[in-house]
């Protein structure tokens, strides 16, 4: 028998390949910029700088992009994706240094692009925001939203002092809006509750026993469900793009390389450090070195207590010592049950997300 022998890739198929991926990338996103905005990012061509600025600020933006946001202009868009890179510490400066006009810097836009797709899901991300709802949901609880302060504000700092009398009154409208929202909120779940009592028995699904909003539009305006299946079909290709792009991923990643190549290297370290100026001479000079004669005094200081702590306390004798090592163990034992639980719970569904509500008796 005869050694079988490997059949090489055609070139031709290496090149249908590429562009085939970033369309089926392309489709995913929210923007859907073109395969040939891609090719043109890689070049560091100009034309293809705004295309992605607001592609990055769709991505980016924890909210709905809707007209409001997607009015804004692109000098405020760039202003917005440059801090929210910074803040999930994007390591190049090239970035920042970019005009904020937008017409510059497509080959940094796209390393931004493929540094989020590197981090995790992205389009799976994309699609669970954008998904079509067809029953009532309401968000539970989601730490992250609620620990991250919004849309980051650009870094400007502040010049001058602060009127205080301004931050307690923003502190006042903030908490004015908050309650309106709780409010908003509540007459939206009373609302809700008497839509689920009128249709109580209807629905097919004998675990919900009630209607949805979405479904008792389609009762009133059967016309409705026509835009309905219009939408599922967009999400069904939506979601066909991404399972094509997991398929087609390692062709992107292997032209990324080729992208990466032909940018320059940075001296600047990986993440995003104060600058700290040199002393100047003069007054500035001065204040170094007092500053850096109290350091020294502390230090002094600090050693000396430190010395006088540990003579008291090695003064106590074996009692004192068990004791701590007891405590030491009492510590490290509620630790590991602390520990213990926490793994148990990892497998349990958190209350975390949207979930659909459904009245029971």
């Amino acid at each position: 028998m005869g050694r079988r022998r490997r059949r090489r890739p055609d070139p031709a198929d290496a090149a249908r390949a590429l562009p085939e991926a970033i369309a089926a990338l392309s489709r995913t996103l929210p923007a859907a910029p073109s395969p040939e905005t891609f090719r043109r990012a890689k070049f560091d061509r100009p034309e293809a700088a705004p295309a992605l600025w607001r592609l990055l600020f769709r991505v980016l933006s924890p909210l709905p992009a809707d007209g409001a946001l997607a009015s804004l202009a692109l000098e405020a868009q760039a202003r917005w994706v440059k801090s929210a890179l910074r803040s999930q510490g994007y390591p190049r400066r090239a970035l920042v240094q970019l005009p904020d006009e937008g017409s510059q810097g497509a080959r940094e836009l796209l390393l931004a692009l493929a540094w989020l797709l590197a981090r995790g899901p992205l389009p799976e991300r994309l699609l669970t925001q954008s998904h079509v709802r067809l029953g009532d949901e309401m968000p539970v609880c989601e730490c992250e939203a609620l620990a991250s302060p919004g849309l980051p504000a650009p870094g400007v700092e502040a010049e001058g002092c602060v009127d205080i009398r301004h931050v307690q009154w923003l502190t006042g409208k903030l908490r004015l809006r908050w309650r309106n929202l709780m409010a908003g909120q509540q007459e939206q779940c009373a609302l809700l509750g008497k839509i689920h009592s009128y249709t109580r028995g209807c629905h097919s699904d004998r675990s919900l026993g009630h209607l949805s909003v979405p479904e008792t539009e389609l009762l009133r305006d059967p016309e409705g469900g026509r835009q309905l299946l219009q939408l599922l079909e967009k999400e069904n290709a939506r979601l066909e793009a991404a399972l094509e792009w997991r398929r087609r991923e390692l062709v992107f990643w292997q032209w990324m390389d080729t992208v990466l190549d032909a940018c320059s290297p940075e001296d600047s370290p990986p993440t995003f450090l104060p600058r700290i100026p040199e002393p100047e001479a003069g007054v500035a000079g001065l204040l170094v070195r007092e500053l850096q004669a109290l350091q020294e005094e502390l230090r002094e200081a600090a050693e000396a207590r430190r010395a006088a702590w540990q003579a008291a306390a090695g003064g106590h004798g074996p009692e004192w010592r068990a004791a701590r090592r007891a405590l030491q163990a009492a510590v490290a034992q509620d630790l590991a049950a602390l520990q213990r639980s926490w793994e148990q719970d990892q497998g349990r569904a958190r209350p975390h997300g949207p979930h659909r509500l459904s009245k029971k008796n």
